[in-house]
């Protein structure tokens, strides 16, 4: 079984995508995590860019990692300086990291047009540049920018560039197709040549503006590259770069070439949240292989055939990349979804109970409900129809105030009164709005009978206008989205009244909190 060397630069070339910005701690996280699952490389940035980067390589360092080699990444000399006097090379010297990655140009009309020199002191540079890093000790892997665009307009040149890196000592040749607009057969016609030049192997790093970066990933390493590059999650500059959580499972599980450690592609799910949790950005409902939807099944003829071949529906086995199988409910519900979804609430699969909850579930997605986002609230009501709900309390009302003056920020305060059991609560929560003020409420009565409550906080909300051609008057449909220390749930509510939409998403939010605690929702093993 053949090895793909796997290079992360999700800390560099990943930064520099619109509203992604790392922290020191971060970046020190992000490594410790990518060498723990086996990636190889891990780009950590340009030393001489900014003082976090210069920290950055000074702390990882000192770090025990147990498999993957830190990088550091800079251009070339400057023209007209020797390479042990650019400033550039120096701090690539000092970062301390045993691996460095020099970029330099490979496409003649960056050379003659925005370098502005000749291409003889190109290549003097490529070479100069290389071999005193080289001779520092540093292993060397150089990126070809452009060389696809290069290629295409000048071939000569552009295998003279990389030829030049491999005379200076470069350990591989990464081919970069930085502009992010070739289609696969011109990487594989360019990647065939740049074989044929060379003596030492070569890797991909590619760009998604074509939305093609995968693609030509795989092409390259059909002709022969051995590396590849790429970010967690194909977040980087424009839009992105190749998306190494599906470069990895499908070089590991369809191409069958060896990547990461024996289980690190199990865990690729798991990466792929925690780089979303640390960028601060929402993941990808869709995106292949880790997204919450890659392995949904909402069709009722779908349903139907997964519950008896799984791979009928799926591409591979989600368990491969730490993924799951998820059966939505809608009002497209066939009686297969309704008995997969039933199933973990043991409860007996009576036909006429499941024609009963689709029922309810087409009632009400007709007034803008839709289970399918909220699953949780979906459990909730399969207990309902199967009469075996029993709330852990009971509204008898409540009262949200929202005062303000012309030069004060608004003040928002929530009065409730519940009934739990044979006890009356009835209390005050302050908060930043109405939605706010009334989980404080709604919290602050119900610990005293519930203290698992403390340990459950709200995640995400959403609201949409679900008919917006009644204006103000309009229906709207409230998601939120609740965590505790082991599960994540979505619920949801509907009102004309966006403060009732959002008690009821509440409501079913704490009530399932509390039947999970009691075990109701544990799959049945019988």
């Amino acid at each position: 079984m053949s090895r793909i060397q796997i290079y992360d630069t999700t800390l560099r070339d990943g930064s520099q995508g619109e509203g992604v910005n790392f922290s020191l701690q971060d970046k020190l996280l992000i490594t410790a995590k990518l060498d723990e699952l086996g990636f190889d490389y891990i780009e950590g940035g340009y030393p001489l860019s900014n003082p976090k980067d210069e920290e950055y390589f000074q702390r990882a360092a000192e770090m025990d990692l147990k498999h993957a080699k830190v990088c550091a990444f800079g251009m070339t000399r400057r023209k007209g300086v020797a390479a042990e006097d650019d400033t550039c090379m120096i701090a690539l010297r000092d970062s301390k990291a045993p691996v460095c990655t020099v970029v330099g140009k490979t496409w003649d009309l960056h050379v003659t047009e925005v370098l502005r020199i000749d291409e003889e002191e190109n290549l003097a540079m490529i070479r100069d540049s290389v071999a005193y890093l080289v001779s520092e000790g540093r292993e060397l892997v150089y990126d070809a920018e452009h060389y696809f665009d290069g290629y295409r307009h000048n071939p000569e040149f552009a295998l003279k560039t990389i030829k030049a890196a491999e005379e200076g000592g470069a350990s591989i040749i990464v081919l970069c197709d930085t502009n992010g607009g070739c289609l696969p057969e011109q990487v594989a016609e360019a990647v065939d040549a740049a074989r044929a030049a060379l003596d030492i192997p070569v890797g991909i790093h590619t760009h998604n503006d074509g939305d093609l970066a995968l693609a030509n990933t795989l092409a390259a390493i059909e002709h022969g590259a051995i590396h590849v590059q790429g970010t967690i999650n194909g977040i980087g500059e424009r839009c992105g770069n190749a998306d190494l959580i599906s470069a990895i499972a499908n070089l590991s599980i369809k191409k069958n070439y060896q990547v990461l450690h024996d289980n690190g592609v199990q865990h690729l799910t798991e990466l792929s949240r925690y780089v979303y949790e640390l960028a601060n950005m929402s993941s990808r409902t869709g995106q292949p292989f880790v997204g919450r939807s890659a392995f949904a099944h909402k069709g009722g003829m779908h349903v139907h055939a997964v519950n008896r071949i799984a791979h009928s529906y799926e591409h591979i086995d989600p368990e491969l990349v730490g993924n799951e199988r998820r059966i939505l409910v809608s009002e497209l519900s066939g009686r297969s979804n309704i008995v997969a979804k039933t199933t973990k609430l043991r409860m007996d699969q009576d036909p006429d109970l499941m024609t009963n909850i689709l029922q309810a579930v087409q009632d009400y997605e007709n007034i803008g409900y839709q289970f399918e986002a909220a699953e949780a609230s979906f459990d909730l009501l399969v207990r309902k129809v199967a009469e075996t709900f029993n709330p852990h309390f009971e509204r008898i009302h409540y009262r949200v105030n929202v005062e303000t003056t012309s030069d004060a920020i608004p003040q928002t305060e929530a009065t409730i009164k519940l009934k739990i059991g044979e006890f009356e609560q009835h209390v005050v929560g302050e908060g930043d709005g109405p939605v706010n003020a009334l989980d404080t409420a709604l919290r602050k009565a119900l610990l005293t009978h519930y203290p698992s409550l403390s340990d459950m906080h709200l995640v995400d909300y959403k609201v949409r206008v679900i008919n917006s051609t009644e204006g103000t008057a309009a229906r709207v449909r409230v998601i939120i989205e609740s965590a505790d220390e082991n599960d994540v749930w979505s619920t949801i509510g509907v009102s004309e009244n966006i403060i009732e939409a959002s008690w009821l998403a509440l409501v079913d939010s704490v009530e399932y909190k509390l039947y999970k605690d009691e075990g109701a929702f544990e799959p049945n093993d019988d």
